[in-house]
């Protein structure tokens, strides 16, 4: 069960490096990402997936000295569009259309309006907005990793600017956004790992109306 799966997970802060997360499960934690909703069905974000030692190692650097970069084998770099553009926006409308065969008018007027909208806004605000679609994916995946039984840290704590230069990400038309280690937490050294999960009880955390 879902909830279950999110009570055992936690910020993973000791990563046994002797271990690696399989292919398999790392596609599923990206594709549950991919599967997230977006704001109009744009997606304007990707995953990098690295795994290169070399790269983490710089990475690391740059992200406070953070161990699980390197220590874990997989490292989920989120970024967003850093900007909407008509190309981008037609790209998606035309990708929707060619997978299911039609073109509907409501659609295409609604392709129109964002047309006329989005591209004509400050390039940050539009950053910003990509950005959160970002964050919807990054908690599908952190949600898919607890479900596969991988560790993952949930992180922000990097320089946004560095790290889009180590990856090339400004001359893709992308920003960073956050990071996700993935990995095998290792009990001994993590401080966490046995303490309780805390939260605000529900009925602080909700309200009905």
């Amino acid at each position: 069960m879902l909830i279950e799966k999110l009570n055992w997970r936690y910020a993973t802060k000791k990563m046994d490096p002797s271990k690696t997360v399989s292919e398999d499960k790392v596609e599923r934690i990206v594709e549950a990402a991919r599967l997230a909703p977006t704001s109009s069905g744009l997606q304007p974000f990707e995953v990098i997936v690295v795994t290169d030692p070399d790269v983490r190692a710089k990475i690391r650097e740059i992200a406070w000295n953070q161990a699980q970069v390197t220590e874990g084998s997989h490292l989920l770099v989120f970024a967003a569009w850093d900007n909407y553009t008509e190309e981008r926006i037609n790209h998606m409308f035309d990708l929707v259309n060619e997978e299911r065969g039609i073109k509907n008018e409501g659609w295409e007027a609604y392709r129109q309006m964002l047309l006329t909208s989005y591209p004509q806004r400050d390039q940050q605000v539009n950053f910003e907005h990509a950005a959160r679609q970002a964050y919807i994916g990054f908690g599908m995946a952190v949600a898919q990793a607890a479900f596969e039984g991988v560790d993952s840290t949930p992180m922000e704590g990097f320089d946004p600017a560095k790290l889009d230069e180590i990856l090339g990400l400004r001359e893709k038309g992308l920003r960073s956004v956050t990071i996700l280690p993935l990995g095998y937490r290792q009990p001994d050294g993590d401080w966490l790992v046995n303490l309780k999960k805390v939260r605000r009880p529900l009925a602080e955390f909700t309200s009905r109306v």
